[in-house]
């Protein structure tokens, strides 16, 4: 039976036989490979002993490297369970300390991928105690290992870090390249955001794409016009990950300076290319589940874009049925700001459905009063007639007499 099949039918204790007792490095090794395959098993226990053992053990490095991926992909547990044993500690009684020191220990290993895995762990403690050691890693002689270094460093968040890690931005490989642009964005001082600036002409478009987007970590404005700038970026995706992280920057940034930074965005947008804005924007409407994301691109779309963008007011118009009540809103003020027949149609199409809620409805009667024309008052006088619900009633007496109608000719 072959290799493959024994993985397919979850025949656990076949494998690790090979394992241990296989005379062909080769068969020992792909035996590794799907051990880590089996991350839900009945047996995951005598599978992370048997790779624990090979990874101790076994006389190739094939093997080992092979024992050691599958015990990371296993999760956690199982390569704690590696370091536990080979730095000769009871990690169940031990504090998170213990277990970092002997973490730390294993970035000397002779296996890189061994190294990698502790490098992941020492990301995963968030101590900042191990960060000396983690910089030293920035000269480990694989390439892997720089990288996951990098990105235990960002993990940790420590300034004390960036030094090192601006370093890392000429590393020879853009995978080191893009982590530290990453962990430099983690860290967010403004020593990081000057060095994530030499980035923008990294010829490798994932590295400029990883430094604009760590932009959005920020919690100030000083990003702003950066971020800007690569709008202008030759990489379509670049210049997408512009706009997610000036998003992302409004949902960061202390309240007090919301008002300020918002200013910042749309007079910066509002001056550049519409289609470079307007899609990456409806996809955050469309795609995301976050919150605060959702929020804020509901309320800028309205600014930097028009009513002729079809996409955008379908966009809007859905956000009128969102959970989130602020979100909604902000739709509805947005799509006040546009005019045009196309958004009153829209509009008079969500009033006139009576499967909508209340209170879509009645989001969408608040537009029209600023939006509407004839049609709009119309509508809103039958309405006004005809409605059992108050709250639509309310709503759209309001609206009738923002757009000009009189109180006498409905009541």
């Amino acid at each position: 039976m072959s290799l493959y099949q024994l993985e397919r039918d979850g025949d656990a204790q076949e494998l690790i036989r090979l394992l241990r007792e296989s005379d062909n490095p080769e068969i020992r090794t792909r035996a590794a490979d799907l051990l880590g395959n089996l991350d839900d098993h009945d047996e995951r226990r005598d599978i992370v002993n048997a790779l624990v053992e090979a990874a101790e053990t076994d006389d190739t490095d094939d093997v080992t490297a092979a024992a050691v991926d599958s015990l990371e992909a296993l999760g956690g547990d199982a390569i704690e369970q590696l370091i536990a044993s080979m730095a000769g500690v009871d990690f169940e009684e031990g504090a998170d300390w213990v277990k970092a020191k002997a973490f730390t220990r294993a970035l000397d290993s002779d296996v890189p991928e061994l190294r990698m895995a502790a490098a992941n762990g020492l990301g995963q403690f968030g101590e900042s105690d191990t960060l000396p050691q983690l910089i030293e890693a920035f000269d480990d002689d694989d390439r892997r290992v720089r990288a996951r270094a990098a990105r235990a460093a960002g993990s940790i968040g420590d300034p004390r870090a960036t030094d090192a890690l601006e370093g890392l931005l000429d590393d020879r490989s853009p995978a080191v390249r893009r982590e530290a642009a990453d962990a430099l964005g983690n860290v967010a001082n403004r020593q990081a955001l000057q060095a994530l600036l030499s980035m923008y002409d990294d010829p490798d478009e994932r590295v400029r794409r990883i430094a604009v987007g760590a932009f959005g970590n920020f919690d100030n404005g000083r990003p702003v016009e950066h971020l800007v700038e690569a709008l202008s970026d030759e990489s379509t995706v670049v210049r997408r990950t512009a706009v997610y992280s000036l998003i992302e920057l409004l949902s960061n940034v202390p309240r007090q300076r919301s008002h300020e930074i918002r200013e910042s965005i749309v007079d910066e947008l509002s001056a550049t290319e519409d289609a470079t804005v307007v899609v990456p924007l409806v996809e955050i409407l469309e795609e995301s589940t976050q919150t605060a994301q959702r929020r804020n691109t509901a309320w800028l779309l309205g600014r930097v874009t028009d009513g002729e963008h079809e996409r955008v007011v379908e966009a809007l118009i859905d956000c009128l049925d969102d959970d989130d009540q602020m979100t909604s809103q902000f739709a509805a003020t947005s799509l006040a700001q546009f005019d045009g027949d196309a958004v009153e149609d829209r509009l008079l199409d969500v009033v006139e459905d009576d499967a909508r809620s209340s209170d879509v409805r009645a989001q969408a009667i608040f537009t029209l009063g600023k939006v509407g024309g004839q049609r709009t008052r119309e509508t809103l006088e039958s309405i006004i007639d005809e409605t059992e619900d108050e709250q639509i009633r309310k709503r759209a007496f309001s609206a009738f007499s923002k757009l000009g109608g009189q109180a006498g000719d409905v009541l």
